[in-house]
C-alpha cells in the first residue's frame, strides 16, 4: 500500500514501515560467536528488540529494569547487542526522534518447555512494561520479545527499511515467513513506537475504539483466569 504511505515535508520521514520475521538462527549463531558465547539451539534463544530512551542515563535505567525482570524469571541473560543502523538515510524528523536501538539476547532455562518459554517471555515483557511505566520511562518501547519472531521497524518509508537496518541485508538472515507493512496516515501522530507491524499483527485500517476496548477488558479482569498464567 505504498500509495497510502504518508510522507512528511522533508520527503524522507514516513508514517512508519517494518517487517516481522522468524528468528534467523544462522544469523544469530554468528552473533553468539561474536559474543564468544556458547551455541544456543533453535527454540532456546530469545531476542528482545528494544527502543531505549535517547538520554544515556534513562537508557541505562531502562536496561536495568529489563535485566532485573529477565533474571527474576530465571532466564539466562546472554548480553546486549547494538543493532547496526545507518541514521544518515533517515529523514530529519525521524532522525530527531531516533531511539537507541538494542537487542537483548536470552536463552531458555532447562526447566522450562518451549511452549512455556514463549508464555514466560510474554509475562516478562508485560512486567518490564509495567515497571517502565511506574519509573516514568514511557520513552522505552519493546517491538518484540520472543523466541519465535523478531520485528524491525521504524519511522521509515519502505525503501529505507533495508538501508537503515543492516541486519536485513545479511545473507544469513533467513526466514520462512515475512510480514511487511508500511503504515499509512490515520488519526494518530506518527512515531517510532506506532510504526507497523506490531508484535503479532499488522492492521490496515483505523482503530478508533482503543480506550473503549481497554475499559471493557478492565471490567472483565476479575473473570479472567487460567492455570497457564
Amino acid at each position: 500500500v505504498t500509495h497510502r504511505g504518508a510522507v512528511s515535508a522533508d520527503a524522507k520521514t514516513g508514517d512508519g514501515a517494518g517487517v516481522t520475521t522468524q528468528l534467523p538462527q544462522a544469523f544469530f549463531a554468528k552473533v553468539l560467536d561474536q559474543f564468544h558465547a556458547s551455541a544456543v539451539a533453535p527454540g532456546e534463544l530469545a531476542v528482545g528488540m528494544i527502543f531505549l530512551p535517547r538520554e544515556a542515563a534513562r537508557a541505562e535505567q531502562a536496561q536495568r529494569i529489563i535485566e532485573e525482570e529477565i533474571q527474576r524469571a530465571k532466564i539466562a541473560l546472554i548480553g546486549w547487542r547494538d543493532v547496526p543502523t545507518r541514521p544518515e538515510v533517515l529523514g530529519e524528523q525521524a532522525a530527531l526522534s531516533l531511539p537507541r536501538i538494542r537487542q537483548v539476547l536470552m536463552s531458555r532455562p532447562s526447566t522450562v518447555s518451549k511452549e512455556a518459554y514463549e508464555r514466560l517471555l510474554y509475562m516478562v515483557r508485560r512486567r518490564i512494561e509495567r515497571h517502565l511505566e511506574l519509573a516514568g520511562l514511557a520513552d522505552c518501547y519493546i517491538p518484540s520479545f520472543s523466541s519465535r519472531i523478531l520485528v524491525y521497524k521504524g519511522l521509515l518509508v519502505a525503501p529505507q527499511l533495508e538501508q537503515f537496518y543492516q541486519d536485513l541485508c545479511d545473507p544469513d538472515y533467513a526466514s520462512a515467513l515475512a510480514v511487511f507493512h508500511q503504515r499509512y496516515s490515520t488519526n494518530t501522530f506518527p512515531n517510532w513506537f506506532l510504526a507497523q507491524p506490531f508484535r503479532y499483527l499488522s492492521h490496515n485500517g483505523e482503530i478508533n475504539t482503543l480506550q473503549g476496548n481497554r475499559n471493557w477488558m478492565r471490567a472483565r479482569e476479575a473473570e479472567l483466569s487460567s492455570s497457564l498464567w
